[in-house]
């Protein structure tokens, strides 16, 4: 998960998308590729190998197998270059792989997806669970955590993690454009509905109230976890397992806010023109169906599952700090990547200006 989140933060620019034609000769070179047969029983997967994979795996892709017959075999890491240059060479080396909201968005507008509809039966899966031709299964959030001790008139939402005069003190931010600048316009006042595009403006312009106050921009969960459990920084917006890890580990009492919570998915998708297409549909719909394994995958995961009737496979006490518990889900801000995509080389491009570390 802490790869798929890092890698769901990095914008692909059109040039690189360009680019992975490149890649996609240097993949017809490569003797572990091999040209796809739709004659055989088989899927291969794009995975994030190590932890992830092996959840997935016993969770998802077993009870697939046992209930099909398809065999699943892998490929990693996950790789969206490699997904553009598949649709240029029409060499396959995965049928089906996980996208955040920002890439399933451009992947599909940049056409390298099939087509869920009337391939997957939609009426046996949740509301909203389709999106931009991917299976939303599981999400993440940034939320925001504080040292109690040192603030125990305590925090309600981005505002008040942007009032340096009220709340004095080291910060950390992820260093990821997309989820920071929605924060930022958020702590400006911006209603969540109304969130998306972004005002970029308006954005730096709230972030410029707080950069002096940022000690610590960070690239890994774990990293932000050890500064707020260490006490290097007063406050962080971090990923919810990681606050989490931080609240379970730290000698002072840290406080975790769901309010404002930006929660990105993870969605399932296929390849387009893949030749095992048909194979890929029917791993996304029994991924759909299998609440149960789902269910388990997110424990072992740390995620939240986006099937609702998975929570009826968790116990209370871990759904309770899980990003999509209703009520969790109630108060968050749902990251939109169709509605950024006319802006994803922009702001990633001006925020890492902007950031200048």
């Amino acid at each position: 998960m802490e790869m798929f989140k890092k890698a769901s933060a990095t914008p692909l620019s059109r040039r690189k998308v360009l680019g992975a034609g490149l890649f996609g000769a240097a993949m017809l070179a490569s003797p572990y590729i091999r040209r796809a047969s739709a004659e055989e029983n088989v899927l291969y997967v794009n995975t994030w190998g190590g932890d992830w994979e092996a959840s997935v795996k016993k969770f998802l892709f077993g009870p697939f197998t046992k209930d099909t017959g398809i065999e699943i075999r892998t490929v990693s890491p996950i790789s969206f270059a490699k997904l553009a240059a598949q649709k240029t060479t029409g060499v396959y080396e995965f049928d089906v792989t996980t996208l955040g909201v920002a890439d399933v968005a451009r992947a599909n507008g940049a056409g390298l997806l099939e087509t869920l509809e009337g391939h997957v039966d939609t009426s046996k899966l949740w509301e909203g669970a389709i999106y931009q031709n991917g299976l939303a299964t599981h999400g993440f959030a940034t939320q925001m955590a504080y040292n109690a001790a040192k603030f125990p008139e305590g925090f309600k939402n981005w505002s008040d993690f942007f009032n340096v005069e009220k709340f004095p003190g080291n910060r950390s931010l992820q260093r990821h454009a997309a989820r920071v600048l929605a924060i930022a316009l958020l702590a400006d006042g911006v209603p969540a509905d109304q969130l998306f595009p972004y005002d970029l403006d308006r954005a730096f312009a709230s972030l410029d109230r707080i950069k002096d106050h940022v000690r610590v921009w960070w690239t890994a969960g774990p990293q932000a976890r050890q500064i707020l459990t260490d006490g290097e920084v007063d406050m962080a917006g971090l990923w919810d397992s990681d606050a989490f890890g931080a609240k379970e580990a730290s000698k002072d009492p840290i406080e975790i806010v769901w309010d404002q919570a930006v929660v990105d998915k993870a969605c399932w998708i296929v390849a387009k023109d893949s030749p095992r297409a048909e194979n890929g549909f029917k791993l996304i719909s029994h991924i759909g169906q299998n609440a149960e394994g789902l269910a388990k995958f997110c424990i072992a995961d740390q995620n939240g599952p986006m099937n609702p009737k998975s929570f009826d496979f968790i116990p209370a006490e871990v759904a309770a700090r899980m990003p999509t518990h209703p009520e969790h889900l109630a108060r968050a801000v749902m990251l939109d990547g169709a509605k950024l995509l006319p802006q994803l080389d922009e702001l990633s491009t001006r925020f890492e200006s902007w950031v200048g570390i």
